[in-house]
């Protein structure tokens, strides 16, 4: 995995869908410090001691969060009741960036459930 990696999938993706996905990496980068950057399932991907923790991804009429998990949109409820989602997706708008806190939120939430995973008899 690496940042470079990112850069190149960043840098063949079209306008306005760079710019937006480039805003969400950095709030990424910003709560994931210690995180992995590089590319996974053919998408980029950060990770925590081996772990995903979030990707994204982009397409023609949308941009995706993806929380590396099938659970974590399904338990957030009415946080992500805005937008579209799938069991392994939330799907937003090409030229709007994720709310900052949002994105913590859905942070939190894949970590608490990697944490929860790694208990004895979890």
């Amino acid at each position: 995995m690496s940042v470079a990696e990112v850069d190149e999938y960043l840098a063949a993706v079209p306008e306005p869908q760079r710019t937006t996905l480039n805003a969400l990496r950095r709030t990424l980068r910003s709560l994931l410090p210690d995180a992995d950057e590089g590319i996974g399932y053919g998408v980029p991907v950060f990770r925590v001691d081996g772990k995903g923790v979030a990707g994204f991804a982009a397409y023609a009429t949308h941009c995706s969060y993806l929380p590396m998990s099938g659970s974590v949109l399904g338990a957030l409820g009415d946080e992500v009741a805005g937008y579209r989602t799938s069991k392994g997706a939330l799907q937003f708008a090409v030229d709007e960036p994720l709310p900052q806190t949002l994105v913590e939120t859905l942070v939190r939430a894949r970590q608490a459930e990697i944490t929860a995973s790694r208990r004895p008899g979890a």
